[in-house]
């Protein structure tokens, strides 16, 4: 595994490649909801890069960019193990250089949900994710179905900029009782840790009530809210039935509909999702 933090070693190392090449984007603290992201590369790619880069443009004020968890050393170790070809750690200053203005925004998509809450966060997040294409220039790039928005706005970002680039969306990886993987699970104590549990109880009773007939999307959002509020630790940001390309809030549901919650657990913001 090559370990890369300048432009010049990554464009030179891509430019002896032949094959199929993957891109698995990440900031780092890595679990195993990104590990089955390069487990899902490593088999549909001839080669597997990794970027590890805490992208200060998605981090609004007050947020926790300088208390984000960081361990390089035990995210090489665990990708060295995972049989990954590449990982690229790229300095702030090389991704964001003195006097820097150049903007990606994805105006429709970025705007309700995590973009009524996070202002400018996705603008963030699509001017880094289009800088690691254009780095990598990968023909496959791996994204975890738990930002469900996050996929929204790059899908839409690849089709309205022509990147020759397939989006691959993995599934959830969660804990043994339900919660979905983060890297910001690691702040919860163990009283918050247990009540964090409330977002999959909450996606679980709208799904019964979806798979029971239930099509009236206030109702499933209603039913959410319902669990949500037994929780004392859980303090409610958005409750969302929404259509999962457009993310346009539904009033009834005719063919799928993405179920998706925000939710603090204390100091804790967790977000979790599922498709019906």
């Amino acid at each position: 595994m090559q370990t890369i933090s300048t432009l010049s070693e990554l464009c030179a190392m891509r430019a002896s490649l032949t094959g199929i090449a993957g891109l698995v984007p990440t900031m780092g603290a890595l679990h195993q909801g990104h590990l089955s992201l390069v487990s899902r590369a490593k088999l549909e790619c001839c080669w597997v890069g990794v970027s590890i880069f805490v992208n200060p443009t998605q981090f609004g004020p007050g947020e926790d960019f300088q208390s984000y968890p960081r361990n390089l050393a035990a995210d090489l170790e665990l990708l060295a193990h995972s049989g990954v070809d590449a990982v690229w750690t790229p300095a702030a200053g090389l991704m964001y250089p003195s006097g820097y203005q150049t903007w990606v925004s994805v105006d429709q998509v970025s705007l309700p949900l995590e973009g009524k809450f996070r202002p400018g966060h996705f603008r963030g997040v699509a001017t880094v994710v289009a800088k690691l294409f254009n780095a990598f220039r990968p023909d496959k790039a791996y994204f975890g179905q738990k930002d469900a928005q996050q996929v929204a706005v790059i899908k839409r970002m690849v089709l309205d900029l022509n990147y020759p680039i397939d989006i691959v969306v993995c599934p959830i990886v969660r804990e043994p009782d339900g919660l979905a993987m983060s890297s910001r699970n690691a702040y919860l104590n163990a009283a918050e840790r247990k009540a964090a549990t409330v977002l999959y109880r909450a996606l679980g009773e709208a799904r019964r009530r979806y798979d029971a007939g239930e099509r009236n999307a206030d109702q499933l959002r209603a039913s959410m809210r319902s669990i949500l509020q037994e929780e004392p630790l859980a303090r409610e940001e958005y409750v969302s039935a929404a259509d999962p390309v457009s993310l346009i809030e539904l009033e009834k549901v005719r063919e799928c509909v993405l179920l998706s919650l925000a939710v603090k657990i204390g100091k804790t913001r967790l977000i979790d999702n599922i498709v019906l």
